[in-house]
């Protein structure tokens, strides 16, 4: 699954654009009082303005080799958020290693170096090697309801869990990462899990969807 697009929201879209483009580095590809579109690789990240806006998580893939030295270039520019004392986090289950820290809404973002994807880079750290947008939150009170709505429509499968309370729906491209915010917060931080909106343009074999996660659902319009 590639993820093409991701639309969040935010109260604070100067702060945002400050961030992702000066703290970060990212290219702005489109701006103005309202919203703001940032190029992440092959993705794009929309951020659209909404006063009662709540935070997200989400994941961007950089190279397989690269989680030591994204973790020296972030550690420049902003807090990390560590487990314990670990500063990277060793995900042996998905052969992956990743590094978590807030944005300006403590959206909860993860660069993640996946160890299976053939996408190693020889070069020096930076902005280029968010290579896309790999995964995002899913909070909900029916994890089966969610993927049901989604194997109805695409071909999809589960990568990781079940339907109690974490299910990851897709491949190491793009993830669903579906819980269930009546038992369980957000990794690593336990912040809430709220059910803030979204909306998505994503491919799978060949096939382009557009989605919309809205009242607590997963929808297709």
């Amino acid at each position: 699954m590639k993820i093409k697009e991701l639309k969040i929201y935010t109260s604070n879209i100067k702060a945002q654009a400050d961030f992702y483009s000066q703290v970060l580095g990212l290219m702005i590809i489109d701006r103005s009082h309202k919203h703001i579109s940032f190029q992440i690789g092959s993705s794009m990240l929309h951020f659209e303005y909404k006063q009662t806006a709540t935070p997200y998580h989400f994941a961007i893939n950089i190279p397989a080799n690269k989680e030591v030295e994204a973790l020296k270039w972030l550690k420049f520019k902003c807090p990390i958020l560590k487990d314990g004392e670990d500063e990277i986090i060793n995900f042996t289950a998905w052969n992956a290693k990743a590094i978590y820290f807030y944005d300006e809404d403590k959206n909860i973002v993860e660069l993640i170096a996946r160890k299976n994807l053939n996408n190693a880079s020889e070069h020096n750290f930076g902005p280029e090697h968010f290579l896309e947008i790999s995964e995002i939150g899913v909070p909900t009170t029916d994890i089966e309801r969610e993927y049901n709505t989604l194997k109805h429509v695409m071909d999809i499968a589960i990568y990781d869990g079940g339907f109690g309370n974490f299910c990851a729906i897709g491949d190491e491209n793009g993830l669903f990462i579906c819980i269930n915010r009546e038992r369980k917060n957000w990794y690593p931080t336990q912040d809430k899990a709220y059910p803030s909106e979204f909306e998505l343009k994503l491919s799978q074999n060949e096939k382009n969807y557009s989605l919309e996660f809205k009242n607590e659902k997963i929808h297709f319009p």
